[in-house]
Order: structure tokens, then sequence, then C-alpha cells
């Protein structure tokens, strides 16, 4: 049921067209925001729009990508331009690259590092330019459990997931005092595109089965569902947070 959470707000969410960025997007629309929806794959983003339209409510799409610090700044311009403002914000965009034969390779590690880590600082940088001369705002970014604790092989995908929560960190408290909140959740194994394809690599497979306790996989929308509180003013006084959504596997 619709609590209207995000009536008469904006809402930008990177990674919209898939996986848990599109999960959040349909969750934000759901409670009433006014949604911006970015992607690299403008076919897939476009779906997740339609969805929110065909739902009643206000969406757009913007491809962007958040590699770019440039193409970062059109985007929440175009949130601005589009909508009025901008006032929740959720960063999701991510990769991983790795493979057992590459996963030292430095090209590989770089670019995963390019997306997860400074995709999220260029997205940061300009939503918190926006908020800081308008009143303030909520961000949530998507890291990972690999961005507490570790798992062999995939040093680019946790070293990068570990750098979300540390500049998720250093923000909230550089602004606490500037109303606005950075908090992130910290995903366990979820049932997206992403994970599908890097189930097909057996060596990684086995990992990711033993990641879950309660014996399946998240669906994206119990990501999001994490992502639309901290969002919320009912976690007003969150902040700084790595919210873990695992069912217990960092608990072991």
């Amino acid at each position: 049921m619709a609590r209207g959470w995000f009536d008469g707000r904006v809402a930008l969410v990177t990674g919209g067209g898939s996986g848990i960025g599109r999960a959040t997007a349909l969750g934000y629309a759901a409670e009433g925001a006014k949604v911006v929806i970015c992607d690299m794959d403008c076919a897939a983003g476009e779906q997740t729009a339609e969805l929110i339209r065909t739902s009643g409510g206000e969406a757009a799409l913007i491809e962007c990508d958040v590699t770019e610090a440039s193409s970062a700044e059109q985007m929440v311009a175009h949130a601005v331009e589009r909508f009025g403002g901008l006032h929740v914000a959720c960063n999701s965009a991510g990769t991983a690259l790795e493979t057992p034969e590459g996963e030292w390779d430095e090209d590989v590690v770089r670019r995963v590092y390019e997306v997860n880590a400074f995709g999220v600082l260029n997205t940061m940088k300009y939503e918190i330019r926006h908020m800081l001369e308008n009143g303030g705002g909520a961000i949530v970014n998507i890291a990972s459990v690999e961005g507490l604790v570790a798992q062999p092989g995939s040093p680019g995908y946790v070293g990068s997931k570990h750098a979300v929560v540390g500049m998720t960190r250093s923000a909230a408290l550089q602004y606490v005092n500037r109303d606005i909140r950075v908090n992130a959740v910290c995903p366990g194994v979820t049932r997206t595109p992403l994970v599908e394809r890097t189930m097909e690599i057996p060596e990684y497979k086995e990992t990711m089965l033993a990641m879950c306790p309660s014996g399946r996989f998240a669906e994206p929308e119990e990501i999001a569902n994490a992502v639309l509180w901290l969002s919320s003013d009912l976690a007003s006084y969150v902040n700084g947070h790595p919210l873990v959504v695992d069912a217990g596997f960092v608990a072991q």
C-alpha cells in the first residue's frame, strides 16, 4: 500500500534500467516521487520509465555514464530542469567484470573502480551540490556486503565496494549539519542480471550460494525497500550507516 513518502519530491536513480535500480525507481514512483532514471542502456531505462508512466506516475530518462563527471553533472541538471529539483537519490550503477583468469588484471580492476567507486563519487558530487543550494536531501548508495567483508577472487569489486562505504560515511559526516543525509545499503546476493551472469562462472557460483544463509537470493524489491526507508523522513536520524540486507550472511 502506497504511503506517499515522497509526494511532491523528485528522485534520481542511477542504474535504473534493471535490477535493484529498477526496483528502487518503481518504489520511489509508487510512493509519489517524480523519478529520473539514469542508465547507459537507454532501452532498459525507458522500459522502467514506461512502467512508471503506465502506473500513473511521472518519469524521465537520461543516458548517463557515471564514470564521467560531466555526464553526472548533466544528469543532475536534467533532473532539476525536468521536474524542478532533486530531493532524493539512489546511486545504484555498478559492475563486476572480474573473472578467475583476470581478477588481478589492472585494466579490469581499474574499470570496476571507475564504475563502482568513481561513479558514486561523481554522482554524489553533483547531487550534493544541488541539495546544498536547495534545502538538503537524502542520498543512498548501493554498496554490498562485500563492502564490509571480503571474498576471495574479486579485489576490484571488494575494494570498490569498501570505497563506497567509506565515501558514504565521509560525506555523511561532512554534510550532517547541512540537512543532507548520506547512507548506503549493503545487499547480499540479489537476483539481478549481473548476478545471473556471474552465476555462469563455476568458480563463483559456489561462493555466491554459500553467501545465502536463507537458502535463496534476495529479490531486487527487498533491497529497494531498504533504500526507500533510508531515503524517507522515517529515517531522519539515520546518517552514515551501511544498512546490511543479506538474510544474516554478515552475522555469521
